[in-house]
């Protein structure tokens, strides 16, 4: 714990952290309904507006922030925290949207996949080819809740497929080194699912293990504790944002837990990877609306498009 720097306070749910060539962080502030900018010396900056629910981030290959916004939740007390509650009166729909960081203009670019509405994007990651797999986590309502998926919107970001869907649900996504497997965080589950990429955008098939899954459950964890988003180190550890025990739980691809790093809060939703030899974690904690650094034993994997 003495090892964390506190970089930000009196932020408003932050998530999606995208740590930018001059050392600052973009992120969002999903309650707030903004992206916001985090200098190093902590001073904050709004970039732009964005009602509904801003959620995941990552820059994107024409230097433009890409955002997964959920459409909204409504807020719940939760002791001395604020937290997600279910699909507000006035959610707005999920979508894909893109900002840029000059103007802050907001711009959205897809808001279905053929005839389904996007529910409740979560979390982003373009690979190299400039193509964005993104998670849908979906919405809860008082008495049922959607199923999960993950997409691909295709370079250029005009045509999207659904990869995958029947996710319980999805929330945290990224590549592995080769970009030969989508790593998925389910949420409530504390599951991470490896599934194979035969071409960018399609999934192999695999055979069934019992419900229709396409992929590969490589880790999962005990007692109460849950997934939120993730991001992959160099050596291809990923890295997933631990609800209620609060931590980064690193985990190795072939599904071993090598450790869980504490961060002092139970609603740690996101960590990415910066500095000299990309060896400094920022991770946002959302319950105490913190953003923090902290000195890392691995080096993260390199992002397309920001630390290439």
């Amino acid at each position: 714990m003495a090892n964390i720097r506190v970089l930000a306070t009196d932020l408003e749910f932050p998530e999606g952290p995208v740590v930018l060539p001059d050392g600052s962080v973009v992120l969002v502030e999903i309650r707030g309904q903004r992206l916001t900018r985090v200098y190093p010396d902590g001073r904050k900056e709004i970039v732009a507006k964005v009602p509904g629910g801003p959620n995941g981030a990552a820059l994107g290959p024409e230097g433009k922030i890409y955002i997964c916004n959920n459409g909204g939740f409504s807020w719940m007390p939760a002791g001395k925290m604020i937290m997600p509650g279910p699909q507000p009166e006035d959610y707005l729909g999920g979508s894909i949207q893109r900002v840029d960081l000059q103007s802050g203009q907001v711009e959205t670019v897809v808001t279905k996949c053929g005839e389904h509405g996007l529910r409740g994007p979560n979390d982003l990651v373009f690979d190299k080819q400039g193509g964005l797999w993104f998670s849908d986590l979906g919405k809860r309502r008082a008495r049922d809740m959607d199923v999960g998926a993950f997409y691909y919107l295709k370079p250029g970001m005009s045509e999207i497929v659904e990869a995958v869907h029947g996710i319980l649900p999805a929330n945290g996504i990224g590549l592995s080194p080769d970009e030969k497997t989508v790593y998925i965080a389910e949420t409530p589950t504390a599951r991470l699912w490896a599934y194979e990429v035969s071409e960018p955008g399609t999934i192999k098939p695999r055979e069934v293990i019992y419900r229709g899954e396409r992929g590969k459950p490589i880790a999962g964890l005990g007692g109460y504790q849950m997934f939120d988003s993730l991001a992959v180190e160099a050596n291809g550890n990923v890295c997933v944002a631990t609800l209620v025990s609060g931590c980064i739980s690193v985990i190795a691809p072939d599904g071993t837990l090598v450790e869980q790093v504490p961060t002092g809060d139970r609603v740690t939703t996101n960590i990415a990877f910066g500095g000299p030899e990309l060896k400094t974690a920022y991770i946002t904690l959302s319950g105490k609306g913190e953003l923090i650094a902290m000195d890392w034993p691995r080096g993260g994997l390199p992002l397309n498009f920001l630390n290439r």
